[in-house]
């Protein structure tokens, strides 16, 4: 532990809280994640005309926020897709490679489109 993080656990050891430092998510979990999560898609929209409507039209709008940042004890990178019915879908984990702050910009701009297609968004 550093000494900051060592002065904090002696304070807070006075009010019987203890320190739990964050699991970091590996790649592996967003697999996991889309495996195990199961979103309906309902292609079978229907113009005012009673005919089908073309999928491009009805497609709902996706909003996708990354962030990706780095540091001597490494990096990572976080991801959350939003729709415009409020469904979120969050995503981070930690790379197992050194990469400058851009370079983990570019890979959760690239888990990001991954985790979209995906979930065919």
């Amino acid at each position: 532990m550093s000494g900051r993080m060592t002065k904090w656990a002696i304070e807070l050891s006075e009010f019987d809280i203890e320190y739990q430092p964050r699991t970091s998510l590996r790649g592996q979990v967003v697999a996991d994640f889309l495996v195990e999560c199961h979103f309906p898609i309902e292609n079978n929209h229907k113009s005012s005309s009673g005919t089908e409507a073309a999928t491009e039209e009805c497609a709902p709008c996706w909003i996708m926020h990354i962030d990706g940042a780095s540091n001597m004890y490494g990096a990572g990178i976080g991801i959350i897709l939003k729709d415009t019915e409020g469904l979120i879908v969050e995503c981070a984990a930690r790379l197992d490679f050194p990469a400058s702050n851009n370079m983990a910009e570019y890979e959760a701009l690239l888990v990001g489109m991954r985790i979209a297609k995906k979930l065919r968004v």
